[in-house]
């Protein structure tokens, strides 16, 4: 996972050097302080998909390009066969495969994203994104905390939500949780 922070941060540092933005300019599109995206850059943090989202969709590049190193290229239709979608662990505890990441010029971004339970961890819901979203929960079960509220789902349920409040999930129980995630701006 490390390796994969640096190289995310690497994408992220060639891709302001591209469109000549600053590191503050960054920041500012994350809404995060200069160092903490100057530690992203450096791989010592994570940057949240949320963020992601917002540099793609603010410099019009796809987030495979900067999640993946991959841009894509299928316009009429793109297959994903089970267990193959691209995927990427953002932090030790979550992992996202995505299952659009081949077709160009997509309106939505839809993940299969794994969370392993952490009991004592704090859930953060500070992440914010343009659009909106929708999650079915396939395996387990999860918190999710929508501008305030929290919401517990279960293998089955679903919520489609505002993606401009503040929000934030964690994985409840004692197995890991999956669930479709599907963001649409």
């Amino acid at each position: 996972m490390d390796q994969q922070l640096q190289q995310l941060g690497q994408r992220l540092r060639g891709l302001r050097d591209v469109l000549d933005i600053t590191e503050q300019e960054m920041a500012d599109t994350c809404g995060i302080s200069l160092e903490k995206y100057q530690r992203i850059e450096r791989g010592e943090v994570d940057i949240t998909i949320s963020n992601i989202m917002k540099i793609a969709h603010k410099y019009g590049i796809s987030a495979d390009a900067i999640m993946f190193a991959e841009e894509p290229h299928m316009r009429s239709y793109s297959v994903v066969r089970k267990g193959q979608g691209m995927s990427v662990e953002r932090t030790a505890a979550y992992k996202y495969q995505s299952l659009a990441s081949g077709f160009a010029g997509r309106k939505a971004e839809v993940f299969i994203v794994t969370v392993e339970p952490k009991p004592e961890a704090r859930t953060i819901y500070k992440n914010t994104h343009s659009g909106q979203e929708f999650n079915l929960v396939l395996e387990g079960a999860m918190e999710l905390y929508i501008a305030g509220k929290t919401i517990v789902l279960e293998e089955g349920d679903s919520i489609y939500f505002d993606s401009t409040k503040p929000h934030g999930m964690r994985a409840i129980g004692s197995n890991a949780v999956r669930f479709l995630a599907v963001t649409v701006e």
